[in-house]
């Protein structure tokens, strides 16, 4: 296969999963396409019963929000996808799981596939089609990779850690 045709399917991917990403993330931030913003997010991280909640609404917002957009964009290579695996990661033993796998009970099926998708694109990096190409920017490797995979699984048991041992399975 052509190298710009591979750069092309990279860049096809990062940007559905990074916009869509992103997109839900904004109604997290902004309130935007009926989401219920900084306000309701934090209610929500609060239902939940993270703590302390205002950190793990910025990270939430953050992961999505912001790792949506860097993988979109191709920029800062892996960091959006590691961004975007944080967030999925709760996302999934805290919210989906326990409703099962298929996407219309509410289970695991869609955020497990932008997991996939955004450990995939960490993996194989942004393309020629991206802002680092285009900036001449490369974190170095792999000890960006080792380092960001390392930083997102322990946040994620952070994350985990912080809620009281009541709020299992909640």
């Amino acid at each position: 296969m052509l190298p710009g045709v591979i750069s092309l399917g990279l860049l096809i991917l990062r940007l559905v999963v990074g916009l869509t990403v992103a997109g839900h993330g904004a109604q997290k931030l902004f309130g935007w396409w009926g989401g219920a913003g900084v306000s309701g997010t934090r209610g929500m991280v609060t239902r939940m019963r993270f703590r302390p909640v205002e950190l793990w609404t910025w990270a939430l917002v953050a992961g999505e929000f912001g790792g949506g957009l860097l993988l979109a964009l191709g920029l800062l290579s892996p960091l959006g996808s590691f961004g975007i695996l944080g967030a999925m990661a709760v996302a999934i033993w805290i919210v989906h799981v326990p409703k099962g796998f298929w996407a219309r009970d509410g289970g695991a099926e869609f955020p497990l596939t932008v997991a996939s998708a955004a450990l995939a694109l960490s993996l194989t990096g942004p393309g020629d089609y991206s802002l680092d190409h285009l900036l001449h920017l490369a974190l170095p490797e792999p000890a960006t990779w080792l380092v960001l995979a390392a930083g997102t699984i322990l946040a994620v048991l952070a994350g985990m850690a912080s809620r009281p041992a009541s709020a299992v399975g909640q």
